[in-house]
């Protein structure tokens, strides 16, 4: 098994730097948000699996051949008061990093997720005295505010949508339109999970390069993803006029409306045709203008196969070095 471990740790070495790095780079991503989407994800999960593997199988190695052998040989050691000598100094500490890991992505997890929620209930309990309901648009309400500000806030059911009556003055109709149309993409799309899963990564392991990255990407590509519903349906010009206008006008916002307590990014939500203050957002704006200005073609099915197949096979490789490292 020790060729096993190795092997995931290389991975997890690519997937920490190389691999992110070159996919923040490259330009088909605008041309096919969903693809690279499903990428992001897929080295996100085959990151944490293999850093974890790769201590698991290290630690577990002299106890058998295979994980299974191995992890039953431990439990039997552990319930029935055995000695442990096969095990010494760097097996132990690779157990124990594998497990302090595992639990510290999962209490952070928990933990983004608590921080999330009461930031949305402090935000509704805000909008609720300083908003009311838009009478022309289902689930939308209507905050007293000078700069063109939209987002939306998520909840289940309970979701809404949230305009500024200076953005409802400054747009025109069909702009406005666009907007709404954006932001309920996020909604409906459910891209606040994804924020949540990203953020709870980045919170855990700052330092790693990767954890930013995929950020940052991320941000990017559920707003893109926003922008290709609202184009089904709105001409890309009108989309560009309305995006420069509220990006603008997003960053006079204060924080209560730019969603600091839950309806921005940061606090589990796309900000939606806004920009978040304080994140590097500007190149994600340029990027979303460039795309509609000068439209590309998406990827091809042959391309978006190959994409869609290496996101498969980044999952199955450490899935298949742990079920059966015996074989390597």
């Amino acid at each position: 098994m020790l060729v096993t471990a190795y092997l995931l740790a290389l991975l997890a070495l690519l997937l920490a730097w190389p691999v992110p790095v070159a996919l923040s780079r490259a330009r088909w991503t605008s041309r096919s948000p969903f693809a690279a989407m499903v990428l992001w994800q897929a080295i996100a999960l085959a990151g944490g699996l293999s850093m974890i593997g790769a201590m698991l199988v290290y630690g577990l190695e002299p106890l058998g051949g295979t994980l299974v052998g191995a992890l039953c040989r431990a439990a039997t050691i552990v319930l029935g008061n055995e000695s442990a000598d096969e095990l010494h100094f760097w097996h132990l500490f690779a157990l124990s990093a594998a497990a302090l890991l595992t639990v510290h992505l999962l209490f952070t997890l928990l933990l983004t997720y608590a921080r999330i929620v009461s930031q949305r209930r402090r935000h509704r309990d805000l909008l609720s005295l300083l908003s009311s309901p838009s009478g022309a648009l289902e689930r939308t309400w209507v905050i007293n505010h000078p700069a063109p500000v939209a987002y939306c806030l998520p909840g289940g059911s309970r979701s809404v949508t949230v305009l500024s009556d200076s953005l409802m003055e400054t747009l025109a109709p069909e702009e406005l339109a666009a907007v709404v149309r954006h932001e309920k993409a996020h909604l409906t799309q459910r891209h606040h999970l994804l924020l949540w899963a990203f953020e709870a990564w980045r919170a855990a392991l700052p330092w790693l390069p990767t954890s930013r990255l995929a950020r940052q990407a991320v941000n990017s590509l559920v707003e893109m993803l926003a922008d290709d519903v609202a184009r089904r349906s709105t001409p890309d010009d009108v989309l560009v006029r309305a995006i420069a206008l509220v990006a603008v006008g997003g960053e006079t916002a204060p924080d209560v409306v730019a969603g600091d307590d839950g309806g921005s990014r940061a606090g589990g939500a796309p900000a939606g045709l806004v920009p978040d203050r304080g994140d590097p957002d500007d190149a994600g704006i340029a990027a979303r203008l460039s795309r509609l200005l000068t439209p590309r073609p998406p990827l091809g099915r042959g391309a978006t196969a190959v994409v869609l197949a290496a996101a498969l096979m980044l999952l199955a490789v450490p899935t298949a070095l742990l079920i059966a490292p015996g074989l390597f």
